[in-house]
């Protein structure tokens, strides 16, 4: 029974800023970020817009559509969390009006969660082979203003829904995984703001590649040259590439230019505009490929690296199935991203410096743009949320 991805659909923040506005800020060439880290804009959400929004809107395409009527279980994986207890997909059941028979969890372990969304679901399919889950990953990628990291934020979710027999991408069964506890990245529940060795990552994030890639190709007795194109975790595109030489190094495999463009370009695209989406930005990059392949993917082998610091990673594979581009929500995404609002340097300092009130008093938030749902205020310690469609 082939089980996978059915559906996929992608949602950013209305806002964003481009890395030129910042590059004049911080008095530094912009090539620094266009070219040195591969970046052009970074999304930025406004006060009303959180996880719970985008990962809502994310899936109000699926529910349009009449997708989710057999979905049983719901995971939602970040690293953003807004309540210690309560999960943000229960908010997201409640806006999508899903049926009460359903299972709602949220899963954390940095940029991985969204990988383990996917496989727990993937078994819960082969478990209940008519029934369906929604996968949700959705982040804000958050760094101190002025850090090195400050380029690389941005904002997303992806809503994935995992059925027997899918339409776009079978998920084939071999796995290498790797675990390891370093501390190359973290948040503490006391700062809103991300911690990073950038160096020490960047080594990490390699190593656990390959000693992923090992695993699997044991399995599998693949080797590279059997792909035809890569999806990775992108905490900024740069970094995609810089793994991929790194792999085919370490695996004697000639890799050129133009192979390296033909493997990868398509799955940067979106990445590079809206910046790291943490948990969902392999999906991005998935939703990426899909969308904007010049040519027919059906049949082709993706192979999937899936990173998360502190640390997991995972190396996986799917298969485009036929006629998956009846089932894509590619024109939605261009719209998406060629609507976007773009900031002015004080106007993104503003909103970065906005912090959500922590007294639990009443606060009703102003309205920005956003997709179908919003973030209004907070009563008696409850945050609030409006459908505005």
């Amino acid at each position: 029974m082939k089980i996978g991805i059915d559906r996929i659909s992608f949602y950013t923040s209305n806002y964003f800023v481009d890395l030129q506005t910042l590059a004049d800020a911080r008095s530094v060439d912009v090539n620094k970020y266009y070219t040195g880290i591969g970046q052009e804009k970074m999304g930025i959400p406004p006060p009303d817009e959180d996880i719970v929004t985008m990962g809502a809107s994310a899936a109000f395409r699926l529910q349009q559509d009449g997708e989710l009527d057999d979905v049983e279980l719901l995971l939602f994986a970040t690293e953003s969390g807004i309540d210690q207890s309560k999960a943000a997909g229960v908010y997201v059941h409640g806006l999508l009006e899903m049926n009460n028979r359903c299972r709602t969890v949220e899963l954390k372990q940095a940029c991985y969660s969204g990988t383990a969304a996917l496989q727990l679901a993937i078994g819960f399919v082969a478990r209940n082979p008519g029934k369906k889950a929604l996968v949700i990953a959705g982040d804000v990628a958050r760094y101190e203003l002025g850090s090195p990291g400050e380029a690389t934020q941005g904002c997303g979710a992806v809503a994935m829904l995992v059925s027997a027999d899918p339409r776009l991408v079978e998920i084939n069964p071999e796995c290498g995984y790797y675990t390891e506890d370093v501390m190359d990245f973290w948040r503490p529940n006391y700062r809103s703001e991300a911690l990073v060795d950038g160096k020490y990552s960047t080594m990490v994030y390699i190593h656990t590649l390959l000693e992923s890639w090992k695993q699997y190709a044991g399995l599998t007795g693949l080797s590279l040259t059997d792909f035809d194109h890569f999806c990775y975790h992108i905490p900024f595109t740069k970094m995609a590439e810089k793994a991929h030489e790194k792999l085919c190094r370490k695996l004697k495999v000639e890799l050129g230019k133009d192979q390296l463009h033909s493997l990868l370009e398509e799955s940067l695209r979106y990445s590079r505009i809206t910046g790291n989406c943490y948990s969902a930005s392999m999906y991005v990059a998935l939703a990426s490929l899909l969308d904007t392949a010049a040519e027919d993917l059906t049949g082709k082998r993706i192979g999937f690296y899936s990173y998360g610091s502190g640390c997991v990673g995972e190396f996986f594979s799917g298969t485009v199935q036929p006629g998956y581009r009846e089932v894509l929500y590619g024109n939605d995404h261009k719209k998406l991203l060629e609507n976007r609002t773009e900031l002015t340097y004080q106007q993104y300092e503003d909103i970065f410096n906005y912090g959500v009130p922590a007294d639990g008093g009443e606060h009703v938030f102003p309205q920005y743009k956003t997709g179908p749902f919003r973030f209004s205020g907070i009563s008696q310690h409850k945050r609030e949320y409006e459908t505005v469609v």
